[in-house]
């Protein structure tokens, strides 16, 4: 389906958080440290991992792609949002519309899937240690996340072009960023078949990622309870227990900001929904997995000095 047939729509409004002057600007500048200290923590992490040998992991592998998602997902939403409130306006282009759709569910999808190899690579560490270094070596951890990528740039693609593939009878979006869900209430006719289908699959995908994840924390939990060290015990629930954290509110708060238009959710709780998963997990991921890391800790001591 082409992307250009969007009836008379050439550009979007999009949600203010106030109409008042004031309040605005306290909006952007609350938005705008957000976002720094976001970008801060996760390019921390990402020079950490890269300049430091010692972090040359598959662990660690894995988390320097967690924060480039957390990167790309708070860059396509925030600093667009953070513009229009200093500038007092609303609108984003029809071709910034679909870039905001593409991107954020390119790293929002990637995010999922990158979850879900974290969550087998802990479960192999744990449950198989012997074999760890046979089953996750270099090769097996590039194509998991070269399969990550892939599946990303699948699900952007697909949602996007099933999102705009319909003609808009309305350009007033009830969100701050493009959101799928808000978008699709605009739309002239009912949900396109083929959108309809990329939801049911990209949510089956979600549901089988959080199954694997659950399963495999499961087996993890099993094995940690019957370790006879107290300190072995600690280090793995540190190990694991953020990571199930974070996992359970993006999918959950994400769940409900998708589910929750058709559901006839009130406008607030669809905003607070969006800004708990597309905001909040970039943010605690660097401090969730560095402050409570020794190794990630020491890189990032020897890093500034």
């Amino acid at each position: 389906m082409s992307i250009n047939n969007h009836s008379s729509v050439s550009q979007f409004l999009l949600l203010e958080f106030s109409e008042v002057r004031e309040l605005q600007i306290l909006h952007a500048l609350l938005f705008l440290l957000l976002y720094l200290a976001t970008v801060t923590g996760n390019l921390l992490i990402i020079t950490a991992v890269v300049l430091d040998y010692h972090l040359h992991t598959p662990m660690y592998f894995f988390l320097m792609n967690l924060a480039i998602f957390d990167l790309g997902s708070i860059s396509v939403i925030l600093p667009k949002s953070m513009v229009n409130s200093l500038l007092n306006g609303r609108h984003i282009s029809y071709s910034g519309c679909v870039a905001q759709v593409f991107f954020s569910l390119l790293f929002t999808a990637s995010n999922i899937y990158l979850l879900t190899v974290m969550a087998y690579d802990r479960y192999v560490a744990i449950c198989n240690p012997l074999q760890y270094e046979m089953v996750m070596n270099r090769q097996r951890c590039l194509e998991l996340v070269a399969a990550v990528w892939i599946g990303g740039l699948l699900s952007g693609g697909l949602h996007t072009s099933g999102t705009f593939g319909t003609p808009f009878c309305s350009n007033v979006v009830n969100q701050f960023f493009c959101e799928i869900p808000q978008l699709l209430k605009l739309a002239c006719s009912d949900v396109p078949l083929f959108e309809s289908g990329v939801i049911a699959l990209g949510a089956a995908f979600a549901i089988g990622c959080s199954i694997f994840i659950i399963a495999s924390y499961v087996q993890i939990f099993t094995i940690v309870l019957r370790m006879p060290s107290v300190q072995g015990r600690r280090k793995a629930f540190s190990t694991c227990l953020p990571h199930l954290i974070v996992f359970s509110m993006f999918v959950v708060a994400g769940g409900f900001a998708y589910l929750g238009s058709p559901f006839n959710a009130p406008s607030h709780l669809d905003l607070a929904f969006s800004l708990i998963y597309s905001l909040v997990p970039p943010l605690l991921n660097p401090v969730i997995y560095s402050m409570r890391n020794k190794d990630i800790k020491f890189a990032l001591s020897k890093l500034l000095g």
